[in-house]
């Protein structure tokens, strides 16, 4: 029976996809062997040493000790794509939200006293201060043309904008379903100069921290919108606040608030709601599950952040042995010569590795005894080891 602790409320469509002769699913479980997690602080929590992998329902995983579990022989997986289409459609409406002033222009009329026909000739006198301008025929940057990324762009096309996007790690999967009409921008300083709109979708990491600043944002468009429904850290907040100050940007719509910006009148903050809908949480629980049932089940790899890529069938028959150990030389022989050594024959054997880490999938045909298992642990190197058997 495999535990799965879950420590933020996942979709009931997903958590369904474990079979319950198979597996007990609940917040307060002891022992876990997996743990779901969405938005749930987990640096500063006590990973059990019964967990063998954590699960990000969600792309980003900045809430999760990554480095450390790494260390500990534990893979982290996410769900990127899962809530891209929420995600694609909060950014549109946060365009129109800003080119509109659709907020401030709610709040006007929110606050009106008078009625009837002077309510009307207040708001005929008064509308001018909300006039806008269209989406249709302007430019969208757009930084980073991952899932989100370049469901923004196909859809901006589909609106008549403009489109130029920046990544040079885009993937050969990314790129074929991105159209032929979004133009490539040679670097980032190009994007900036000639977008009227520009939306960030790049992870936060040591390069992006702060992508966006001071410098970056004056090589601007005067009166452009910056829409950030990517990571917070990623723009310079002070550097932003100043040129807001200076009318250099004319809006900035984001998804994480922070105190510094969420009362400056050029700022729409909302409450993180990119993937808050019930069919992004539906699609995340339900991805999730299936990645963590073949990990469990098969020791599959798909969507992590910390470790390799992995695909491979259920065993048909005999056992199972997943293990993981630094990436260093020789690993790989040691293992296989203590099985030979102990008359068990390697029906098939895969070896990936990421960074300082490796994974090895290895089929033998005869039951693996726990003093062999021991033997292998104890080689140097081999970090974590699970005997995997047929369900």
């Amino acid at each position: 029976m495999f535990k799965i602790q879950t420590l933020n409320a996942i979709s009931p469509v997903g958590l369904n996809q474990f079979p319950s002769e198979l597996y007990q699913v609940a917040p307060d479980i002891e022992h876990p062997d997996a743990i779901l997690v969405r938005s749930y602080a987990m640096h500063d929590m006590p990973i059990p040493h019964s967990v063998k992998v954590i699960g990000r329902a969600g792309a980003g995983v900045n809430n999760i000790p990554i480095d450390t579990l790494t260390k500990r022989g534990i893979p982290v997986f996410n769900t990127p794509g899962a809530n891209a289409n929420a995600v694609r459609e909060l950014v549109i409406a946060g365009m129109l939200i800003a080119s509109r002033h659709i907020c401030q222009a709610w709040q006007y009329v929110r606050q009106l006293q008078s009625r009837d026909e002077q309510l009307e000739k207040e708001i005929e006198q008064n509308k001018k201060q909300f006039a806008g301008f269209e989406l249709m025929g302007k430019t969208l940057g757009i930084i980073g043309l991952g899932s989100v990324g370049v469901k923004v762009a196909n859809a901006a096309i589909h609106l008549g904008m403009e489109v130029i996007g920046y990544d040079p790690a885009i993937s050969v999967n990314r790129a074929w379903e991105l159209s032929a009409n979004v133009q490539q921008a040679r670097h980032l300083e190009e994007l900036l100069a000639k977008s009227d709109f520009i939306s960030l979708h790049v992870p936060l990491t040591s390069d992006t921290r702060h992508m966006i600043h001071a410098a970056r944002l004056q090589l601007m468009k005067t009166g452009a919108v910056l829409l950030n429904f990517s990571r917070e850290g990623i723009i310079d907040n002070h550097a932003l606040r100043e040129a807001m100050n200076e009318k250099k940007i004319f809006s900035y719509v984001s998804d994480f608030p922070c105190a510094e910006l969420k009362d400056h009148p050029r700022v729409i903050s909302l409450p993180h709601l990119g993937a808050s809908t019930k069919e992004a949480e539906e699609n995340c629980a339900v991805m999730l599950t299936k990645q963590i049932r073949d990990f469990l089940e098969t020791g599959a790899i798909l969507h992590s952040a910390n470790f390799p890529t992995v695909e491979i069938a259920k065993p048909q028959a005999g056992i199972r042995l997943s293990i993981v150990n630094a990436n260093i030389p020789n690993m790989v022989a040691q293992i296989s010569a203590t099985l030979a050594k102990a008359g068990l024959n390697i029906m098939s054997l895969l070896n990936k590795s990421r960074d300082s880490i490796a994974y090895t999938l290895i089929d033998v045909q005869t039951e693996v005894s726990d003093a062999l298992i021991q033997e292998i642990t104890r080689i140097e190197g081999v970090v974590q080891l699970r005997k995997l058997l047929p369900l």
